[in-house]
């Protein structure tokens, strides 16, 4: 069996929780709950932490697939170095993130949710795991070489050549004889 790569649980459960804890900031606010100073935080919160885990990380193996318009994010992400590349860094942000979130029942939802993830980013650097970017790769555009064969003209299945027609002018000619009778 795989070894389980926790970075990408963490990862995923980051961005849920952080557009749970934005939706639910835009509620506190619009609808002026008490405490609704808490819930603008939540908001700040949300925006931060879906910018941070917008990029997804390259796993071990190598078949990563990147999010859509990952690339301008993932540049902001890795200028800050070891801040973002180390999740020990990024378990003790969310958790001390998720912090305020717990004072308002709009955005509790959230906090519980980037406290699940700010667990699961323990876990992935206990196990040593650490963020890698996703770069897109050079294209390499080769020449064909010259000793290439030229594709066949006819599509499959290819028949003998003294079974294949012949064109003739005439229609007569270029007429096919069926070799087993046909009944009526």
């Amino acid at each position: 069996m795989g070894k389980i790569e926790w970075a990408m649980w963490a990862n995923e459960q980051a961005l849920a929780s952080g557009l749970i804890l934005l939706t639910g900031g835009i509620v506190g606010v619009a609808a002026q709950f008490r405490g609704w100073q808490f819930a603008a935080y939540a908001i700040a919160a949300g925006v931060f932490v879906c910018l941070l885990e917008y990029p997804r990380s390259k796993r071990a193996k190598g078949t990563s697939v990147e999010r859509t318009g990952q690339y301008c994010f993932t540049v902001c992400v890795k200028s800050f170095g070891p801040l973002t590349r180390n999740y020990y860094v990024r378990a003790f942000l969310h958790a001390a993130i998720c912090v305020p979130g717990g004072f308002m029942l709009a955005t509790v939802l959230g906090c519980v949710c980037l406290g699940i993830a700010s667990l699961i980013y323990l876990a992935a650097a206990i196990r040593g795991e650490h963020w890698e970017p996703i770069l897109p790769k050079k294209e390499v555009t080769r020449k064909p070489a010259d000793t290439m064969k030229i594709p066949p003209q006819n599509p499959p299945p290819r028949p003998p050549p003294e079974t294949r027609r012949k064109r003739v002018d005439d229609l007569e000619g270029s007429a096919y004889d069926n070799p087993i009778p046909v009944g009526e």
